[in-house]
């Protein structure tokens, strides 16, 4: 009867996830407090947007550098035009290639990278395989820094730490902002970076309420609102 009422007693000063809105601080307390898995699980922050991702004009995306990165390596694929393929494998990108990687992407309909940089003059080529890049978020832009001449130094902003956003077909961002095993303070520095640009990203054409929500959730924990 005593360790009935001992388990009852804390069950009932345990706080629940969806019980009350949390800072960022006390979200990744929670989170690391609860931490049963063995591997080093990835914290994500996820956004409730009040946008329509139907409409091209509310479409929310940008790109930010992490203080503390990367997350995880990135693969990273660099397509130039022929007379730049030698100084492009000294660059230090996984994937280097001209018209004939395009052409095998565009055969095998087969992605094997997780960013696509690209030098201006290779542009016109990618259409080839836009709507494969595209729904991936992979199509080079200047937007998110992805088309440049400057190839070495776009590559090392990437693997430092650099990531890029964009809505999915539910209106929601998310972002990764560290890793469970990562000291608290990275993770908040990590987190803030990334609500604020979040924020600074709104479209114009948004009325009302842009950010619905804003969860916290490990790879197999919980999921936390927190306030913004």
């Amino acid at each position: 009867m005593k360790k009935e009422k001992i388990k009852k007693e804390k069950t009932k000063n345990q706080i629940k996830p969806e019980s009350k809105l949390f800072s960022l601080e006390e979200a990744i307390d929670f989170l690391k407090k609860n931490h049963k898995p063995k591997f080093d699980e990835t914290i994500e922050l996820h956004f409730h947007l009040g946008i329509d991702p139907k409409q091209t004009m509310q479409m929310v995306k940008g790109s930010l550098t992490l203080p503390y990165g990367p997350i995880k390596s990135k693969k990273i694929a660099l397509f130039v035009s022929p007379g730049s393929l030698t100084s492009a494998k000294e660059a230090g990108a996984d994937i280097v290639g001209s018209q004939e990687l395009i052409n095998e992407i565009s055969e095998k309909k087969k992605i094997e990278f997780d960013i696509a940089i690209a030098e201006p003059g290779i542009m016109k080529d990618l259409a080839k395989i836009a709507r494969i890049l595209g729904p991936k978020g992979l199509m080079p832009s200047p937007k998110n820094g992805t088309i440049t001449t400057d190839f070495k130094k776009t590559i090392e902003t990437f693997k430092k730490g650099k990531i890029n956003f964009k809505n999915d077909d539910s209106g929601n961002v998310h972002v990764a902002i560290g890793k469970m095993s990562w000291p608290k303070e990275h993770i908040i520095a990590n987190g803030r970076v990334v609500i604020e640009m979040v924020q600074k990203a709104r479209p114009p054409k948004v009325k009302g309420s842009y950010i619905k929500s804003i969860t916290l959730c490990s790879t197999m924990g919980p999921g936390v609102k927190i306030t913004s």
